[in-house]
This record gives C-alpha cells, sequence and structure tokens, in this order.
C-alpha cells in the first residue's frame, strides 16, 4: 500500500478567484476547505503522510495544515516559483517523496472509494499509472479538460488540444522517481514544465498505464459551476469521508 500522497496547493486558481476570497485550496465547499475533503480522501485510502506544495498566499495554507485534525503527518514544500507551471511544484517536493506516491491536486473533489480502489491495483513497478474518465457525456468542461488517448491501457497522447481522445485525466496518479526525471528534464530543456508535459514525455515510452474510473466520482474544481457541482454531490454524499465509513475491503500491496 502507497503511504504518501503528494498534494499540489501552489497556483492561485485565476478561475475562481473573482468569486472567493480565500486562496483556492482553502475555498470552502459543503463546509470544509478543498483541501481538507483532499487530505480526509487520502486519510482514509490509507496514507500516513501528506506533502502539500504551497506557493500562492503560502502563510494562510500551513496555517490550515497546523490545525489538521486527522492522523495524517502533514509536511509542506514552498513552492517559490508557484506562478509557473505545476510540474515546478512536483520537483519543489522531491527531497521529501517517497520512491512511489499518490499525486493528487488540492482542488479535485475525489470520492475516497476511488482512492482505496486505486490501492488495491496491481501495477507495474516501471513508469505511472494515470486515473483517467471514459465518461465524456458527464465532464462539465470537456474544453479545458486534459484530454487523453488511451490504447491497451497506456496512455498514448495527453494534452488539452488533442483532436483525438477517448478519455480525459482525473489529475489523481500513482507516481515515482520516473515522474520527476521526466518533469526535470522538461525543466533543463525549456526552463519550466506542467505536469502534463512529463506524463507526455513517459508515454513516448509507453510508461504511463491508463487506470479507468469507472462510476466513482470525481470533479476538478476550477469555476463556479464546477464548485456547485461538486457541492451538491458533497451534500448528498459527504459521509463518505467520515472515518466512521472508512473504505471496505483489504488495500493490496502495489510492487
Amino acid at each position: 500500500m502507497l503511504r504518501q500522497a503528494l498534494i499540489i496547493a501552489a497556483g492561485q486558481g485565476t478561475r475562481l478567484q473573482p468569486h472567493a476570497t480565500h486562496p483556492k485550496p482553502l475555498v470552502p465547499i459543503a463546509g470544509r476547505p478543498l483541501l481538507e475533503w483532499v487530505l480526509r480522501g487520502v486519510e482514509l485510502a490509507g496514507c500516513t503522510d501528506a506533502v502539500v506544495v504551497v506557493g500562492y498566499r503560502a502563510e494562510e495554507v500551513t496555517g490550515f495544515l497546523r490545525t489538521y485534525a486527522g492522523q495524517l503527518r502533514c509536511r509542506w514544500v514552498h513552492n517559490r516559483r508557484f506562478e509557473g507551471q505545476n510540474g515546478l511544484s512536483v520537483l519543489a517536493a522531491a527531497p521529501l517523496l517517497q520512491e512511489r506516491f499518490l499525486l493528487l491536486m488540492c482542488d479535485h473533489i475525489v470520492e475516497p472509494e476511488l482512492l482505496c480502489w486505486l490501492q488495491r491495483q496491481s501495477l507495474p513497478a516501471q513508469g505511472i499509472a494515470l486515473c483517467v474518465d471514459f465518461r465524456l457525456e458527464r465532464i462539465l468542461d470537456l474544453a479545458d479538460a486534459t484530454k487523453v488517448m488511451v490504447h491497451e491501457g497506456k496512455v498514448r497522447a495527453i494534452g488539452k488540444e488533442l483532436q483525438a481522445y477517448n478519455a480525459v485525466d482525473t489529475g489523481v496518479f500513482v507516481a515515482g522517481s520516473a515522474l520527476l526525471a521526466a518533469l526535470q528534464a522538461v525543466v533543463e530543456s525549456q526552463g519550466d514544465a506542467s505536469l502534463t508535459d512529463g506524463v507526455r514525455r513517459l508515454a513516448a515510452l509507453g510508461q504511463v498505464h491508463a487506470l479507468d474510473i469507472g462510476e466513482h466520482f470525481w470533479q476538478d474544481v476550477d469555476t463556479p459551476a464546477m464548485l456547485a457541482h461538486a457541492e451538491r454531490w458533497l451534500q448528498r454524499y459527504g459521509w463518505k469521508f467520515e472515518r466512521s465509513r472508512a473504505c471496505s475491503g483489504t488495500l493490496g500491496n502495489l510492487p
């Protein structure tokens, strides 16, 4: 079982900020900050260590982390280049990361059962795994989604501008040294790197394994409409994040 989660929480959230006075990780949704829902989810899925990358309004976000009441050990890293792309946040956390870890975004609501299911998957030791959603008709803003082309269980192409695609990137990964190396190579050649840049580089090598999330719920919270959609779901199913209703079943080990 993976015990560590890396959570990216450094960005400004400009598409949501006109409608919120909080930094994006602390925007309230169904009575709790966005980031708290993510922390609760990874804790219920068996993680004991969370590394949170902060940047924009970092003191407010770390202030919240100091008060988190769960059982997770919460540590944080300040990405001073938070105005750059999100791959820089992953690299900023590299000194604290284990060999393999869960990687999530602070602004994605992901039901705990999805993360528990992910912990039970048997994955090849090489490369990374990306949870993908084939239910294109359910994506609120497909034009802005990061699209992927999946073939024979692997991501072959990825990007927001893809013309040929059959799924979208959910922002939930099993990652490790391969992703760090790919991102570092992109930074060395371009001076900056998005997470998608690193995934694209690994996809070209056949090292991005696609995992179909089926009927599990997730929602990127990028706009007021997305926030409202996620809040409606949480108002109905927020009980899934309570410790007393932790994921059922035995969590298996990843190689």
